[in-house]
């Protein structure tokens, strides 16, 4: 991948799915932009600096994966009109600006013009330990907008600027087509309307661009995000012991994948949801 510019929106520390896919990404020698929600923005850069991600930042050539830009992006506003005046006069947004998806896509026009690979590493519920029956609508809405919506927002923005035979990649999660009690607040919902979105997309921007897009539904992962759901470790464990492959699921499974859909390699693949989940999701009994 050298040569080419990779823009991952929804990293915010080094336990994601996000952050693995910049790292095979990097390790196959793409530069990475990373887009991070404006509330850990200046906690995320910190940390850098100090070098609290400074192990997990190495790659194998003995050097660090390094970020050529940090914007930050909060995909639950398409532009500046929409955001509420109470968000515009929190102190954590307050200090920041260009931070919608259209405003970080002039950014990333105006200072680097290009990319080429897409990755959506976002997903969100206030409402994610409720049960859809407790659901609000705000709160499903909410669900809906950024973690589903949003992909559609950022290569609307994005497309544009994106060259031929670029890549865009989203993550989902089994939940959209199988019931998995915990996983809340719309979320389930969310993400069986990204994979049917993921289709969709491929053909529209393949068409208009030619971009191909994709998603990875990837097992139960404990990140920092994940952690919200409140059951994450009761998830891990049924999958771990019921998979064909009981070994842990780790980042970089889901970073490997993702590179493969994001090169060359995978230049004739665009509409596919990619499970990497041990097989967990074959299984019947």
């Amino acid at each position: 991948m050298q040569g080419k510019r990779a823009l991952i929106v929804g990293i915010g520390d080094d336990m994601g799915f996000g952050f693995a896919i910049a790292h095979a990404l990097a390790e196959a020698n793409a530069t990475i932009i990373a887009g991070v929600w404006p509330p850990i923005y200046s906690l995320f850069k910190r940390s850098l600096e100090l070098g609290k991600f400074d192990q997990s930042r190495m790659l194998s050539n003995g050097q660090k994966l390094n970020f050529e830009r940090i914007y930050p992006v909060d995909v639950a506003y398409d532009t500046e009109d929409q955001v509420p005046k109470d968000v515009r006069e929190n102190k954590r947004y307050k200090q920041l600006e260009g931070y919608t998806i259209s405003q970080m896509a002039d950014y990333i026009k105006q200072e680097l013009e290009s990319i080429d690979i897409l990755v959506h590493a976002v997903a969100n519920s206030a409402e994610i330990q409720n049960p859809l029956l407790e659901t609000s609508r705000q709160g499903y809405l909410q669900a809906i907008g950024v973690s589903t919506y949003s992909m559609i927002s950022l290569l609307h923005s994005l497309g544009p600027i994106m060259k031929p035979k670029s890549a865009a990649l989203s993550l989902t999660y089994l939940a959209s087509t199988r019931v998995i009690p915990g996983y809340g607040g719309g979320m389930s919902s969310a993400k069986a309307a990204l994979e049917s979105d993921t289709k969709t997309l491929a053909f529209e921007a393949g068409r208009k661009w030619g971009i191909r897009v994709n998603t990875i539904s990837a097992g139960p992962y404990k990140s920092r995000a994940a952690r919200a759901i409140g059951k994450i470790d009761d998830m891990i464990a049924y999958s771990q012991t019921r998979s064909p492959l009981t070994n842990p699921l780790y980042g970089k499974d889901v970073g490997h994948a993702a590179a493969f859909l994001l090169s060359d390699l995978a230049s004739a693949i665009t509409g596919h949801c990619l499970f990497v989940d041990n097989g967990f999701h074959i299984m019947g009994m």
